[in-house]
Formats: C-alpha cells, structure tokens, sequence
C-alpha cells in the first residue's frame, strides 16, 4: 500500500522536529556541565598548589590545605567498592541465572529498585544504627564504607542484572555442551562477556559515593582533624563534608569560601580520575572479549 505524499511528509517533518529537539537538548545538557565545570575551575584554580594538595587545614580551616579531606575520601571510596562490587555482582548473578521467574524474584527486584530510590540521608540514619551502635564500629572507615556500600549496591546489582542479560543464550548452550558445569560456564564465559558492561555501573557508583554528604556524616566525617587515619576504626575527613562545613558554618565563611570551591575542584578531578580509570578498566576488558 503506497502512504500518501502529504502523510508522508508530514511525517518526515514530525520526525525531523523530534530529532531536533533531542539533539537540542543534549547539546543543553552538555552546555550545562561544562558551563558548571567551567566556574568551578574559574573560582577554585587559583587556590590550587603543592601546599593546598599535602598540607593540613589550618586556622578554623580558613588556611591550609586539604590532604586529609583527599586521603580520606580516597579511604572511603576504595572501601565501599570493596563492600559493594563483589556483594552486588554476586546478587545479580543470583537474580539473572538462579532465580527462577515467579514472585520471589519480583520480590527482589522490586526491593532493589526501592533501595536505589531511599534518600542518602536514610542510608545515613541506617549506617549510624547499624554499624556504628549496633555492631560498635563508632564512628569509622568502616562504618562510613559500609554505609556507602549500600548506597552503591542497588546501581551494581541492576547493571550487573541487565548486563548477564545482554550475553547471549548461545555461550551457555555451548558451555553447557561442552560438559561445563552452571558456576564454570557463568565464571569462565558469561561473566567476562559481561564485564566491561557491569564496569560502567560500578563507574556510576564510584561518582555517587564518592561526593554523597549525609551518609558520611553519621557514620565517619571528622568536622576538623588535621592528621590522617591509622586504622579503618578511625574518624577521617572526607571532602564532600569538608566543601559543606566551611561553605556553610565554617570560622570565617568569606575567608574560606575559595577554599571551598577549591576543595570542589579537588573532588570533581577525583571523581574524573576514578571515572577515567574505570573506564580505562572497561575498554580493556571489552577489546579481551572481542579478542576471545
């Protein structure tokens, strides 16, 4: 059936307008990044020096530098990965190759979407009954990287979940032919197929903990504590809740206010660091899996 000339450029203009609007604002969207990036640079590169980066907070934290704040949330993001990753791979391959359809499964993922939606305030809350009442961690790098753990586990489970999905059925069959047992097939083929997609939400992960507020608040951050950590049983500083405290309710506000966009600097180079090594990760893993 031939469509009629005047549907079919009306069509065509509908689909050129949708387009254009698509494109226009993801052109917006990264105009707005980099328009934020762009002040935070402009307002915090003239703080930034060898000192600011290895030295101590000084004087109400109106002076100084920020390496214990750096250290800290280096601390506290390495932890939470280490609690996080394996228990929200482990979960996804659970849900995607052992559970069966039904309502236990709905279950699940139902819970799993509820966890990713709480405020990180609760997860704070949570943290600080549980791990730093309950199981007598106090306030601490472990408290504070377990807490952070389960801020990051819904995103990993639910990349790891729709990542085993995209590996076709036909690697399993072939395993299973080949007289491969379930755990050896989803180790040995499934599982590296999958990894550079399951590396992308451990990267989204990484740049959640690593500048959430209100969980490390109850559970780690020092207000000011110019030495660093010796054991994960310690206080430390951390730069989110240091950029917070000397923006809003420092000694001398307007004499720390560079240091805080500098601070913000710091943190969003972290963050780019973290992001660009994971997908350094990610890229390396993907070209193994098309080598193989």
């Amino acid at each position: 059936m031939e469509i009629p000339k005047g549907v079919d450029r009306r069509k065509r203009i509908v689909e050129s307008i949708m387009f254009g609007l698509a494109r226009s604002l993801s052109y917006g969207i990264v105009i707005v990044l980099l328009l934020i990036l762009l002040f935070i640079a402009k307002q915090g590169i003239g703080v930034i020096s060898w000192s600011f980066l290895t030295e101590n907070p000084k004087d109400g934290m109106t002076s100084g530098g920020i390496f214990p704040a750096i250290v800290g949330t280096i601390l506290l993001v390495i932890g939470s990965m280490l609690a996080a990753v394996p228990a929200g791979i482990l979960a996804g391959i659970y849900v995607n190759e052992y559970a069966k359809d039904g309502p236990t499964k709905r279950f699940i993922k139902l819970m799993t979407n509820n966890l990713a939606g709480i405020p990180s305030i609760i997860f704070g809350l949570f943290g600080m009954a549980l791990f730093v009442n309950q199981l007598g961690f106090g306030a601490s790098i472990l408290a504070g990287s377990l807490t952070l753990g389960l801020l990051a586990l819904p995103v990993i489970i639910r990349t790891t979940e729709e990542s085993l999905k995209s590996v076709p059925d036909t690697f399993r069959q072939a395993s299973y032919g080949l007289g491969a047992s379930k755990w050896y097939t989803i180790r040995k083929v499934v599982l590296p197929s999958a990894l550079p997609n399951i590396l992308t939400g451990v990267i989204l992960a990484i740049g959640r903990v690593s500048g959430e507020t209100a969980p490390i608040l109850f559970t780690v951050a020092a207000y000011f504590l110019p030495r660093l950590p010796t054991s994960i049983l310690d206080q430390c500083m951390a730069l989110p809740y240091h950029l917070y405290v000397i923006s809003t309710s420092g000694t001398n506000i307007e004499a720390s206010r560079p240091i805080a966009y500098g601070t913000a600097l710091v943190l969003i180079i972290i963050v780019l660091l973290a992001n660009l090594a994971a997908t350094a990760l990610r890229s390396f893993f993907g070209k193994k899996v098309k080598t193989n």
